[in-house]
């Protein structure tokens, strides 16, 4: 292989990989709590929303959370028991348009008239063919982890995501996964501050 061959497999290896790392979107991510310790024990995981918790897709997002709490050191409760903590878990999704509303094809329809020196003009402009506008998928976690025994939140966080429709971050799956791995990173976190995750 030439040194130009060689040279330009190289530069279309470094578009591609740059073009794979600007499809993983960033995670923006804020939690509260009061800085005090949080005692590693049993915890249960809850759905915010009764509703939400009766979807097959919420298992997913149990399995997720649950990875996190384990690797914190939390021992994460059967869905039968009753342990003293509870995260209770709420999902957002919503799709977005991420520019203006633009036709494919515009035609303007222009005139004037004028006489002795006088003119007239005008102009009029109309879209063909349907609107069309790039659209994105935007989904939130909210996790709160509340003690029974005083009902007292000990600690809470979100963290959003907004991925092209279309692609594998769009999935509710696969943005919750790493939405959870966002929230709890560095935890329990600086509280009040937004801190993006990539």
């Amino acid at each position: 292989m030439s040194a130009n061959a060689m040279r330009l497999a190289a530069m279309a290896t470094l578009a591609l990989l740059g073009g794979c790392a600007a499809s993983i979107p960033a995670a923006q991510v804020t939690r509260f709590h009061a800085s005090q310790p949080i005692t590693r024990g049993e915890i249960g995981i809850a759905p915010r929303d009764a509703a939400q918790g009766a979807s097959l897709e919420f298992e997913n997002y149990t399995m997720s959370l649950a990875r996190e709490l384990r690797a914190l050191g939390f021992t994460v409760a059967a869905p039968s028991a009753h342990p003293d903590l509870v995260a209770l878990i709420g999902i957002e999704r919503e799709t977005v348009l991420t520019g203006p509303e633009r036709s494919p094809v515009s035609i303007g329809l222009g005139g004037g008239t004028g006489g002795g020196g006088v003119g007239i003009g005008g102009g009029v402009s109309f879209p063909i063919g349907k609107a069309t506008a790039p659209e994105a998928v935007r989904t939130e976690l909210f996790v709160q982890i509340r003690r029974h025994s005083d009902d007292s939140a000990l600690w809470e966080g979100r963290a959003k995501l907004q991925a092209r429709s279309g692609t594998p971050y769009a999935s509710p799956a696969a943005a919750v996964d790493k939405l959870a791995a966002a929230l709890f990173r560095d935890f329990p976190g600086e509280s009040g501050t937004t801190i993006t995750v990539k």
